[in-house]
């Protein structure tokens, strides 16, 4: 499998968990138009109208600070620009908030507010 398709199939899975949850999908693979943007793996919605905006991170195993320690500071503001061009397209920005799925060895973790835009 390749390093894509494996990553297509951890969103697939976060995806699945996440509506589990009861959270409504309303956009996949955000990218912010031209070089040097970030990307959103999901954009979610929380039935109290929250908009959830996902990192998935996959790894097979937590050595080298494992999934959830390579959302790092310079990944998290990619996501907070392609978070702030998303909501550009939005006239009323409900509230907001930056979520990360891990997935090692199997489990999955959901790691909700894992970091804020400020």
């Amino acid at each position: 499998m390749t390093t894509k398709a494996e990553g297509d199939a951890a969103e697939n899975r976060a995806l699945t968990y996440l509506r589990g949850h009861g959270l409504r999908l309303v956009a996949r693979n955000y990218r912010t138009p031209g070089r040097g943007g970030g990307e959103i793996d999901l954009v979610m919605r929380e039935a109290d109208g929250t908009l959830v905006f996902v990192e998935v991170r996959k790894r097979a195993s937590a050595s080298h600070g494992g999934a959830a320690g390579s959302v790092g500071i310079v990944k998290q503001r990619r996501i907070v620009f392609a978070a702030r061009h998303f909501l550009m397209r939005v006239p009323q920005p409900p509230p907001c908030r930056f979520d990360v799925i891990s997935m090692e060895g199997g489990g999955i973790q959901w790691m909700r507010a894992a970091f804020d835009a400020g």
